[in-house]
């Protein structure tokens, strides 16, 4: 099939479009590159360097190539951004996310595969491992954000049929993931801890996230094409729960524990605990996180030492 991947060059979307060519399918793939990497995209991909607010340039897109799916992955990624900047996010992640979806009902692609947010959806919840079926309160434009593309994607499926599946991920970590900014405490810690720099924690250590490694998250969004008959919201995670300060010590480990736990201040209304059910993609397309956080952890280091004058 003809595949389009918005945000190929980046983390996640990359590891998606390889996958995806593994498969035998045609990739093009959308990327501003504003953080993603020209070597992140696979060189057997079809790549065009464009914005997805853009939007008479998206549509014109749509229009010369008819992709048959779209999987999308371009985004502003950083909750702190999102706080600092609800428009910017908003016009990113609200109105370039609905422009795709329209284009994608009008030209009928077989489905819409889109990447959604599990922790910043749900935020604190007394439930963990927190199911598709508990209220939604999200507490940053980004998760509002991502939130609105969920009911926009359902409007669409329930008016127009148009199918869709939306992957609410858990704290994915894994190759690739760009340590500069915000998000991605892994990165972050691996990256600093690389080039001989003292990580931080953010307060007391103790908040906890559902730690799920980017190839389980590949092999979650091929199942989610696999299957195309199933619509609606599922959870990828793997609901185990972890803290800050064992993360530490498991990335601490790969550095024969030369360095101390250094605690710095809380970050204001950051979130205590995520934790996702991933009991219903494992009922409904058989998926199940087979990384190990330790091996995980492993495999991500050995990438950044590889990869870490990037």
């Amino acid at each position: 099939m003809k595949i389009l991947v918005t945000g190929g060059a980046g983390f996640i979307g990359s590891h998606v479009a390889d996958a995806l060519i593994t498969s035998g399918n045609r990739v093009l793939i959308i990327d501003n590159l504003l953080t993603g990497f020209v070597y992140n995209i696979n060189p057997e991909a079809k790549f065009i360097n464009a914005d997805i607010t853009d939007f008479g340039r998206i549509e014109k897109i749509f229009t010369e190539e008819s992709p048959e799916v779209v999987y999308h992955f371009a985004a502003q990624i950083d909750v702190r951004k999102s706080v600092s900047d609800p428009l910017f996010d908003a016009q990113t992640n609200i109105m370039g996310t609905l422009n795709l979806i329209k284009l994608s009902n009008e030209i009928k692609v077989k489905k819409f595969i889109f990447s959604s947010t599990g922790g910043a959806i749900y935020g604190d919840t007394d439930v963990r491992p927190t199911p598709e079926s508990y209220p939604e309160w999200p507490l940053s434009p980004y998760g509002i954000a991502k939130l609105a593309a969920d009911k926009f994607l359902n409007y669409y499926n329930e008016i127009f049929g148009l199918k869709y599946v939306s992957l609410r991920y858990g704290n994915v970590y894994g190759p690739r993931q760009n340590p500069h900014g915000e998000a991605g405490v892994v990165a972050i810690f691996l990256n600093k801890m690389l080039k001989g720099g003292q990580p931080v924690i953010n307060g007391d250590g103790n908040q906890t996230r559902d730690y799920v490694y980017v190839k389980d998250v590949a092999a979650a969004n091929i199942l989610a094409l696999e299957n195309m008959d199933k619509v609606g919201i599922y959870n990828v995670g793997t609901s185990i729960e972890i803290s800050v300060n064992n993360l530490f010590k498991e990335i601490n480990k790969n550095f024969d524990n030369k360095y101390k736990e250094v605690h710095g201040p809380a970050k204001l209304g950051e979130q205590k605990t995520s934790c996702l059910s991933f009991e219903k993609i494992k009922k409904d397309m058989g998926f199940m996180p087979e990384t190990d956080f330790s091996e995980g952890i492993k495999k991500t280091y050995e990438w950044f030492l590889l990869n870490n004058r990037r």
